[in-house]
């Protein structure tokens, strides 16, 4: 759902609503446990890398390995948002220039596409002003990133020590990773990755899975596809038997080349912390209850999607963080608490294996 087509009578019961602040008690709980967890898994994530190096002599990121797409575009911020929208960037109508990398989760660079998988999104805005989070300051770029699932498999801390040590056990073997998916309470979470709807990027909505301050507030966000021509994709499904390994950077390139792209970005705002949990992100906030709400427009004009050189950039030697911004949107929950510490370790390594140096961009004039 959105604001875009609401009436006053529904944007003003939406702006009245009771919404928790990012600093009231209870928002944020860290587990007993949580540090360590997060080092194991910043070691299985390197280790993973290392393997990845073993089988290509090249080194990518943990997850999201796959490039299917860069495109370049601008954020439009909308103009007359209700006051409870005024937050952090969007306080003010506004169109920033941003990056965008479409991508396939896992951390193998060469999945096939016929496979069912979550899709990623990731985005960088550019000339943002404003007090930045201590890994982004002197960066004036704000980090934002996307899944094609709701709900996040890797829940919380524990959560992803767990499950990435079973992937890589027995990730070559389904059967036997199942068996064992099947002996814990989150079975359907686990297992709904194989199940995904594998259809056009292009008409797939995206979605930050994780909670994040959203100025004053908290809230979730995701991103529309918006317009007929997107919307349409949504029937084109991936044939195994039909279409190539890489046919889903083929229909990107093909619709880029020849359309203009929209989204909506959307967010959902936390009421109510017992029924939108913060620090678990497997459950989905219920958007009957608490509605999407629209604050900007993505615009991505006609390009070519997969340049070679944006593309050996962006995986070589840049990286999207979303602690990489303001700390008026500042990642929430256990969840982003371990990406401080994972993607770092995660690039560190990358930049070791291939020699390569980080950049941190610091505007569009330094994208390829």
């Amino acid at each position: 759902m959105d604001i875009s087509n609401r009436g006053v009578d529904d944007e003003n019961k939406l702006a009245n609503r009771n919404y928790i602040r990012w600093d009231a008690a209870g928002v944020e709980k860290i587990p007993d446990g949580e540090e360590e967890d997060i080092k194991a898994v910043a070691d299985m994530i390197n280790a993973i890398q290392k393997a990845q190096w073993n089988s290509h002599r090249h080194c990518y990121s943990g997850t999201h390995a796959r490039t299917q797409g860069i495109v370049k575009g601008k954020l439009v911020v909308h103009d007359r948002l209700p006051k409870h929208l005024k937050q952090s960037i969007f306080d003010h109508g506004a169109e920033y220039p941003v990056v965008c990398r479409y991508s396939s989760e896992p951390g193998d660079p060469g999945l096939d596409d016929r496979i069912p998988q979550p899709r990623g999104f990731a985005m960088k805005v550019f000339n943002v002003e404003g007090n930045f989070l201590p890994g982004g300051v002197g960066i004036p770029t704000q980090d934002i990133e996307f899944n094609s699932t709701p709900a996040l498999d890797l829940a919380n801390a524990k959560t992803t020590r767990e499950i990435i040590d079973l992937r890589i056990n027995y990730g070559n073997n389904q059967p036997e990773l199942y068996k064992h998916l099947e002996a814990r309470p989150d079975t359907d979470l686990q297992k709904y990755r194989d199940t995904v709807r594998n259809t056009h990027l292009e008409s797939t909505r995206q979605y930050s899975q994780t909670a994040y301050r959203f100025g004053d507030y908290v809230a979730k966000y995701c991103l529309v596809p918006n317009g007929p021509t997107q919307e349409k994709l949504y029937d084109e499904t991936v044939k195994p038997d039909a279409h190539p390994s890489d046919i889903l950077s083929q229909w990107l390139q093909n619709f880029h080349r020849d359309h203009d792209a929209e989204y909506l970005l959307q967010f959902q705002l936390l009421e109510n912390l017992d029924d939108q949990p913060v620090e678990y992100a497997g459950k989905v906030w219920d958007p009957e209850k608490y509605p999407w709400q629209t604050v900007a427009t993505l615009v991505v004009p006609k390009q070519d999607s997969f340049d070679w050189a944006m593309k050996n950039f962006w995986e070589d030697q840049i990286r999207v963080d979303p602690w990489h911004g303001l700390k008026t949107l500042q990642p929430l929950g256990g969840p982003n608490r371990l990406r401080r510490v994972v993607y770092p370790a995660s690039s560190a390594l990358r930049r070791k294996m291939n020699a390569r140096a980080e950049i941190h961009v610091k505007s569009m004039a330094e994208i390829p």
